[in-house]
């Protein structure tokens, strides 16, 4: 990875705008990291996400329970959320290589896949880090492969 952006994200809807803007970029066999502790908005940026590959009232709920969630969408995307994984390679027994294989995934938790996620996915990477900001959040968002291009043209 070598080029990084940060952007200031003062609200909610300034989270799922990134998201949507992230959508059109993906390509089958691309990743989106999702990191950052609890409730700093990584299912916000999951939803705008996925609502802007799908439709826009698309039901998009936070896949903690269910561990992943598939959309139909071009391509296809799936939301994974690993935070309560307890072994790296409990993510090949919820289906991530096949998600991968058919389409694109947005993977909150990817710290649970190991000190490597990247032994685990595709080249083609987008990392987004989501902190504390003020009253909002700060998007650090770094790609890896094809994304490092793309985020040079990744406007918020």
């Amino acid at each position: 990875m070598t080029g990084t952006r940060d952007w200031v994200l003062p609200d909610a809807d300034a989270t799922t705008r990134l998201g949507a803007a992230i959508a059109p970029r993906l390509s089958p066999g691309e990743t989106v990291l999702l990191y950052g502790p609890l409730g700093m908005g990584k299912s916000t940026l999951a939803r705008g996400l996925i609502r802007a590959m799908t439709r826009p009232d698309e039901d998009v709920p936070s896949p903690t329970f269910t561990l992943v969630q598939f959309y139909d969408s071009d391509p296809p995307v799936a939301h994974f959320d690993l935070y309560r994984l307890t072994r790296p390679d409990e993510a090949a027994e919820i289906g991530l290589d096949e998600a991968l294989d058919e389409g694109c995934a947005v993977i909150e938790w990817p710290e649970r896949l190991g000190d490597d996620p990247a032994a685990w996915l595709g080249p083609d990477r987008l990392t987004v880090t989501l902190s504390e900001q003020g009253d909002g959040r700060r998007a650090t968002v770094s790609g890896a492969g094809a994304w490092d291009a793309k985020l040079k043209d990744l406007h918020v």
